[in-house]
């Protein structure tokens, strides 16, 4: 019996030490399940380092616990957004975050981290900061309220001098219209010399934006005073807000040529009065004319194959970003407002 036991115990040892050697291999959930471990350690040790800056009273919390149990919802929704933005080029999101006047990497940030940044910029912008739902609305009417009130302030202020006052509308009038008759656009200049294009796009629109304010200005108090009334108003206020990165780019002349191409096809049609044909250049700048409307920056899971024949044309410019989306739907009520003040003498020639 000894030397069985003694057998039996060898044998034991033999594949206790055959068990101890190192592994060549490891199986891919073993890998897995250290990375996932890596990670979890990475975010508790961020989330120690920023739970100071978030809570410099923690003697004063009454619930300790709820700190222990945010930091998942916390992580699940990061990789969200992360994965959100996951289809955009490291070209994009530079040029996405100097267009909000951001820097483009934080000491020590990360590839994802600074998409992170990005995703949670884009969407303060769509809520509006603090504020959710339609703020940037109500802005507007507090806006519009406190110019109709300083506009009614100066009027009765200054009654005595309303007949020099119409003498100098005149004169005004008639500088205005031979302006716009120099600063008209031609459609020559898409090929032959962009760099007028420019100045021509931005008066024509600012002198649209101007008149859409006085007509707004004009109208009767008890029109003002209706609920219809303060839309509109709103909404000329809130799409002069949404014009003014329309305007920068165009008075830095950093627009990209596609864009500026097709602006000036609509402001060149606005102008002629052929609304249907603005109508047409407007709809291939905002959704292309493909039959399925692709971003600049994405194309989604099923990528084509030979991108480089996608054109300009069928780009769609309000999937890119909300900056885009905001002053091409303006530019939109520009026209809206151009065929109510100026109908065309062809009825064919007007917007649906």
């Amino acid at each position: 019996m000894d030397f069985l036991a003694a057998e039996l115990a060898a044998k034991r040892k033999a594949i206790g030490d055959h068990n101890d050697r190192p592994k060549k291999y490891m199986r891919r959930g073993e890998l897995e399940a250290i990375e996932r471990e890596k990670e979890l350690a990475r975010k508790k040790e961020l989330l120690k380092v920023a739970s100071p800056a978030r809570s410099p009273a923690p003697a004063a919390s009454p619930k300790p616990t709820a700190d222990t149990a945010s930091p998942a919802p916390e992580g699940d929704a990061a990789t969200k957004t992360g994965g959100e933005l996951a289809h955009l080029s490291l070209g994009e999101v530079i040029r996405r975050l100097r267009q909000k006047g951001q820097p483009v990497t934080l000491f020590g940030e990360s590839e994802r981290e600074r998409r992170l940044r990005l995703r949670a910029l884009e969407l303060m912008e769509e809520r509006g900061g603090d504020r959710a739902g339609q703020n940037d609305f109500r802005r507007a009417m507090e806006v519009m309220e406190t110019t109709g009130a300083e506009a009614k302030a100066k009027q009765t202020g200054s009654t005595s001098a309303a007949p020099t006052d119409a003498e100098k509308d005149k004169t005004q009038d008639g500088k205005e219209k031979k302006r716009e008759q120099d600063d008209e656009v031609q459609l020559e200049w898409i090929k032959d010399a962009k760099e007028k294009l420019y100045p021509a796009i931005y008066f024509a629109l600012k002198r649209k934006l101007k008149e859409w304010e006085q007509a707004m200005a004009e109208r009767p108090d008890n029109i003002k005073r209706t609920a219809q009334g303060k839309l509109a108003a709103a909404t000329q206020v809130q799409s002069a807000e949404y014009l003014k990165p329309l305007f920068k780019a165009l008075r830095t002349k950093t627009m990209e040529d596609d864009v500026l191409e097709k602006l000036a096809e609509i402001v060149y049609h606005m102008q002629h009065r052929q609304y249907q044909r603005a109508n047409d250049a407007y709809l291939r700048l905002s959704i292309g004319n493909a039959a399925w409307p692709i971003g600049v920056t994405m194309v989604g899971i099923h990528e084509r194959s030979a991108r480089e024949k996608i054109s300009t044309d069928q780009v769609a410019h309000v999937l890119n970003d909300e900056v885009s989306r905001k002053y091409i739907q303006s530019v939109k009520r520009l026209l809206t407002f151009a065929q109510t003040k100026y109908p065309p003498e062809d009825i064919s020639q007007l917007m649906g």
